[in-house]
């Protein structure tokens, strides 16, 4: 029947069917050359368009594209004028950076301050909480004390026991007429099942997914997640970091797989930063901008702390933390800290790394010794002597896994939040940290981490050399799919 079929077709078919398809992917290539910042994602992509004809062209359509920034360009100009216009932003102050922050770091805090678009604050007060034994009853209780407002994100929000207990707050909020806005990212949502968000809206939450799977968004954006985790209550409290919504994080539960984290509560003008975070990404789910003093409050200055909110995202503010990384790490001159769950830096990060510790610097890496995607640990140890060879000091935390994610220079700046040293959370998730220009809260943070380090093992170069060649094959090709883990 098929060859029936081609008999009937005119000779000249192939030629307009190979001209076609030199013209689809001549359209393709020309895009990618021209939209495509790294140049080996881009020989890739050419590659893979001319190698499989018009399959190559449709998976560059859905996967390569970013259509995150065409999203999001209808929203930057209500971004660029929220700072502006909220009675938060209107009375904090804004500090000279040249007055507050440690002469050594000045150039830092002018990098970020470009980057980021948001003024560096005094005033603050910022607590570590360790693990959800602390963490969650503080949020539950400044949800239970929340007159006006109520904002949430979270990229994992499971509907196990944690998960209920946030549940039933966030419910109570409502029901007493608080204005209650949940975001919850569209993969983390289904991290547990059923899905927690149907169970909030069923409670009269107001809950919406961030660039859901299925509808709308499609596999288009199935690679670009909102990481972020933000708690804001009546505009005045905060709490920011890297924890999810889970029980495995409540150690006295004794769950199986337990995870350690760090999450952090934030008093002060930096509060409105981070508000205005969460507006942001709200307005790019929903259209709807929330706006008045139940959302903004007036803030006033409660503490010591100076410090900023830096978001980064796959639209306007790609890379943006990356590049205050390599920033942290040109003007370090004692000591550098690193605690990340996944650490899959890419040549250049490598290289920054490696000029800091070979000019004298004191370079600690801190990675948990089992990563709970296995695939990650394997990439992770294939990259180790790049970083081990000039001098870095790379330690194994033991179990329980370590989800952490800290940054701490000379203890004196200090970065947390949502962001891994990966190349997913540092070119496609969204994500949001918080530098800190404070010594006492450096201070406080690093000996947590000397804690930690502690307990871990320190690797070796030795030991990285001495893998059998089967580990060091299974390692390799693990690296390989790093640009997706």
């Amino acid at each position: 029947m098929w060859s029936f079929f081609v008999k009937m077709l005119p000779a000249w078919w192939p030629y307009a069917a190979g001209a076609v398809l030199s013209a689809l992917s001549l359209v393709a290539t020309a895009h990618v050359v021209m939209r495509k910042r790294d140049v080996r994602a881009a020989i890739g992509w050419v590659g893979f368009i001319w190698l499989a004809p018009v399959f190559g062209a449709f998976l560059y359509a859905v996967f390569g594209l970013n259509r995150i920034q065409v999203r999001a360009s209808a929203l930057h100009v209500i971004r660029r004028r929220l700072p502006s216009a909220t009675p938060a932003a209107l009375s904090i102050a804004r500090i000279g950076t040249a007055s507050e922050v440690s002469a050594d770091l000045v150039p830092l805090a002018r990098l970020s301050e470009k980057l980021s678009g948001r003024p560096l604050l005094r005033g603050n007060r910022i607590a570590a909480l360790q693990n959800g034994d602390e963490a969650y009853p503080a949020m539950l209780d400044a949800i239970a004390a929340a007159r006006r407002t109520v904002a949430l994100s979270s990229y994992i929000f499971a509907g196990d026991r944690a998960g209920r207990r946030f549940v039933d707050a966030l419910a109570a909020a409502a029901a007493r007429g608080v204005e209650v806005r949940v975001l919850v990212d569209g993969v983390g949502a289904r991290y547990t099942w059923p899905p927690v968000h149907r169970e909030l809206c069923r409670a009269g939450v107001r809950t919406e997914l961030f660039l859901p799977r299925i509808r709308e968004a499609g596999l288009a954006f199935f690679n670009l997640r909102n990481h972020r985790k933000v708690l804001t209550v009546d505009g005045r409290v905060a709490f920011t970091g890297g924890m999810n919504i889970q029980a495995r994080n409540i150690h006295a539960d004794n769950p199986p797989r337990r995870v350690r984290d760090l999450h952090f509560r934030v008093d002060g003008p930096l509060v409105g930063q981070l508000q205005e975070a969460f507006v942001e990404d709200w307005a790019f789910t929903t259209s709807e901008v929330l706006h008045g003093p139940g959302w903004f409050p007036s803030l006033s200055e409660v503490g010591s702390t100076t410090a900023r909110v830096i978001s980064d995202g796959p639209d306007g503010d790609i890379q943006v933390l990356r590049t205050v990384i390599l920033g942290a790490l040109s003007v370090a001159r004692q000591s550098v800290r690193i605690v990340t769950p996944y650490f899959l830096p890419d040549s250049g990060l490598i290289s920054a790394l490696a000029v800091a510790a070979l000019r004298g610097v004191r370079v600690d890496i801190v990675i948990p010794a089992q990563v709970n995607i296995p695939v990650a640990g394997w990439a992770a140890t294939a990259q180790l002597w790049q970083v081990l060879l000039p001098g870095c000091h790379v330690h194994l935390s033991p179990t329980p896994f370590d989800h952490s994610k800290l940054m701490i220079v000379d203890r004196e700046w200090t970065l947390f939040g949502s962001t891994n040293w990966d190349p997913r959370s540092l070119r496609l998730n969204f994500e949001l940290d918080v530098e800190s220009y404070c010594t006492e809260t450096a201070e406080a943070l690093d000996i947590l981490v000397a804690e930690t380090i502690a307990r871990a093992r320190e690797v070796t170069l030795a030991e990285v050399d001495g893998r059998t060649i089967p580990v060091r094959i299974r390692d390799g090709l693990a690296r390989l799919c790093s640009p997706y883990l």
